[in-house]
Order: C-alpha cells, then sequence, then structure tokens
C-alpha cells in the first residue's frame, strides 16, 4: 500500500488536469470560433499527441494498435467535440454542473469493469463534492439548451468510459507513450472529419494561435498526462474526485480575471469540493496497544 506521503503527491499530480480545464470553458467560450467544434478539436488533440509522440520516441506494439484509436476517440475525438459545443451552447454554470457527475460515473464503471468496490467514505467525499460544486456554479434562471445538456452528458459519459478502459488496459508501455498515441488517433480522426463536415479550417489571429496553442499543450498534453497519473495509481472514484476541481477553477479565474466576486455559497461550496478530495485520502492511523514491558507498540 502507498504511503500517505506518495497518496498526496499522486492527488497533486492528477489536480494538475481538472485546474488546467477549468480555463478551457473561457477561453473556448470567449477567444475560439463557434461554429467550427471540430477543427476546435483537431486543433486541441493532433498537435498535443505529436508533442507528446516526439517525446516519447516510440511507436504503438501488438494490441495498442486497435486500443490506441478506441481511446483516442473516447477521451479525445468525441469528448473535445462534445466538450466545445456544449460550451458554445451552455452557460459555463450549467456544463460544470454537468461534469460534476463525473464521480458517480466513474464509480459505476470502475465497480464492474475493474473490480473497485465504491467505499463509505467515496460516497461521502461524492455527496460533499457535487453539492460543494452546486453551490460554487449556482442556481441561476439561465436559459437552458436541451442540445448543449446532452453533449455535455454525452462528454461526460465517453470521458469516463474512455478513462476507465485505459486504466484497465494500462500494462508495462510508457504513459507519455499510450497518451501520445490516443492523443495523435483520435486527432487525425478529427482532421479527417472537419473538412468533410466544416469545410475550410477557421481563420485564425495572432489570438487565437496563443489560445489554441495554450488549449493543446498545458490543458491537453500536459493534463492528460497528469489524468492517466492518476487513473494508474489511485482509485476511478477518487480520480472522479479530484476532477471536481474543473469548475472551482473557473469560478476562481473568474474572481482573478474578470473581477468577480465570490459569494459566502461559493466559498463554503469551494471548501466542501476540497474537503470531498481530502475526505477517501485520509487514512486512520493505526490502534495502539502497550506491550509487556510497557512499550507502545502498534497492532497488526
Amino acid at each position: 500500500m502507498p504511503s500517505m506521503e506518495t497518496t498526496w503527491r499522486t492527488v497533486a499530480i492528477t489536480a494538475v488536469a481538472p485546474i488546467a480545464w477549468g480555463a478551457t470553458y473561457v477561453v473556448t467560450r470567449h477567444l475560439l470560433p463557434a461554429d467550427a467544434p471540430l477543427w476546435g478539436a483537431a486543433l486541441r488533440a493532433l498537435p498535443a499527441g505529436l508533442l507528446l509522440w516526439a517525446l516519447a520516441r516510440r511507436r504503438p506494439r501488438g494490441a495498442w494498435w486497435w486500443r490506441a484509436p478506441v481511446l483516442g476517440l473516447l477521451n479525445f475525438g468525441a469528448f473535445f467535440v462534445l466538450v466545445y459545443l456544449a460550451a458554445q451552447m451552455l452557460p459555463s454554470s450549467i456544463a460544470a454542473s454537468v461534469m460534476a457527475l463525473a464521480p458517480l460515473t466513474l464509480a459505476g464503471l470502475a465497480w464492474p469493469l475493474l473490480a473497485q468496490r465504491p467505499t463509505v467514505r467515496w460516497a461521502l467525499g461524492s455527496m460533499v463534492g457535487i453539492v460543494g460544486v452546486l453551490l460554487v456554479v449556482g442556481f441561476g434562471t439561465l436559459r437552458v439548451s436541451a442540445p448543449g445538456v446532452m453533449a455535455s452528458v454525452l462528454a461526460l459519459l465517453a470521458s469516463s468510459l474512455g478513462a476507465i478502459l485505459t486504466t484497465r488496459w494500462h500494462d508495462d508501455t510508457p504513459l507519455l507513450a499510450t497518451t501520445s498515441w490516443q492523443l495523435t488517433a483520435g486527432g487525425l480522426v478529427l482532421l479527417v472529419v472537419a473538412p468533410l463536415v466544416e469545410g475550410a479550417p477557421p481563420q485564425v489571429d495572432a489570438t487565437r494561435i496563443v489560445a489554441y496553442a495554450g488549449i493543446a499543450v498545458v490543458a491537453t498534453a500536459l493534463a492528460f498526462v497528469c489524468w492517466f497519473t492518476g487513473l494508474r495509481r489511485l482509485p476511478a472514484g477518487t480520480v472522479g474526485l479530484i476532477g471536481l476541481l474543473n469548475p472551482v477553477m473557473g469560478v476562481l479565474l473568474g474572481v482573478l480575471v474578470g473581477g468577480e466576486t465570490l459569494t459566502v455559497a461559493q466559498v463554503v461550496g469551494i471548501a466542501s469540493v476540497l474537503a470531498a478530495i481530502a475526505v477517501p485520502n485520509v487514512r486512520r492511523r493505526p490502534a495502539k496497544r502497550a506491550s509487556p514491558l510497557g512499550q507502545d507498540r502498534t497492532t497488526a
């Protein structure tokens, strides 16, 4: 069993992903074109995959020739398009609320596919975390797009299944290599489909180039390496809880960049999300009993 220090180090590494993703909704909604979701997904996945492939310098072998395309479609191809559509059709708060169900979908799939049975601590953390997200994003009366909600739900299911299969199929192949193959496979499919459906790529200026590059390098290449690291070392349900940092980061970014202010409910919600992440990862200290010589001895 890994030590507490190792566990929390893995939690910190995994948290890089949702923190990076927290800015993606804002960047997509305000800096990227709304009518080119396939091109947006392709320009996110393929450059990130090629970057990681250049670092890994390893080609797929054996079953990875078919696993990588399957995972690439689930984790990146379909997921990126659906998230892109959701970001354009929904307020960030609604999209974040749907994605906050990730701990439940991950744990629900991990039980039959990975034999990871949910614990009472995890259930408690999930309830606290989901309530926390609802407090963070608010209960506004904004108009909700039904297609946007459907896109968010499908994105949630695709990413959850992709995450579980990534864990189920992992072997001694370096993580950098498997992530690069998935991103490249998903990006190539998108690169073929995008011109057929959307025509020529969208026009880009300096601002959009920076936006695409930031999403590809930070919110994709780096973020997914960190995310898959967590999936290899932590229970899937726990990784889902860490993902709740996504909407928290989005709200904090609004405060830091947009000059927004936090309400009391949002502060309570952020504290709840942090508590939800901590609950499943805090272990009880082993009980101690007195030895015959009067010295404390840890029980087995």
